[in-house]
């Protein structure tokens, strides 16, 4: 048993019979009344997020999870297939369980958490970022950067995001895997 002082991004919790994994946290103290912990929890089997607020020294029941390394090999209509980087078994996930699929190339090394008590994946921790290669995207105006404008691109992956004026088709680019934003532009 855990308590509301152990909350941290990425833990693990059994919650209303199901297993959830804390995305974001807040401790808050306000100047009258109880101190408390806002919570948005995202369920591992259906992938729905919920908001939530435990009391201060509220008890929590954690669940132990231990963190493998796997490469993303492909996907088909209803699973994501990984392959551990040990010992080459396979394993196959729902959308639900990724956090930002779309931004998962082939060949991704990911963190997927497993489940101790019966070795069932949990979900997937993606790098902090990714590059990809911008496929598409229109051209940027000349002239048209006083302001912070944007355009939309397509990535390799077949995700789309919205990229400053001039990024090219080819350039390579960082996206953070967080928020689906784009970071930097990748020099060759």
């Amino acid at each position: 048993m855990a308590s509301t002082s152990d909350i941290r991004k990425g833990l693990c919790i059994r919650y209303k019979n199901d297993i959830y994994k804390i995305t974001e946290f807040l401790h808050v103290k306000p100047g009258k009344g109880p101190a408390f912990v806002r919570t948005k929890l995202k369920s591992v089997t259906t992938g729905k997020v919920i908001d939530n607020t435990f009391s201060a020294g509220h008890k929590i029941e954690d669940v132990r999870v231990e963190t493998h390394k796997f490469q993303y090999l492909y996907n088909d209509d209803a699973f994501y297939h990984f392959m551990n980087t040990d010992d080459y078994t396979q394993i196959r996930l729902t959308r639900e369980a990724l956090d930002t699929p779309e931004l998962m190339k082939e060949g991704e090394v990911v963190t997927v958490l497993i489940n101790t008590e019966n070795n069932a994946p949990l979900s997937v921790e993606m790098p902090a970022h990714v590059v990809l290669e911008v496929t598409q995207t229109e051209p940027g105006v000349k002239g048209n950067t006083a302001t912070n404008a944007t355009k939309p691109a397509t990535v390799e992956t077949g995700a789309e995001i919205n990229v400053p004026l001039f990024i090219n088709e080819g350039d390579k680019i960082r996206i953070s895997t967080e928020d689906g934003q784009y970071q930097e532009r990748m020099k060759e």
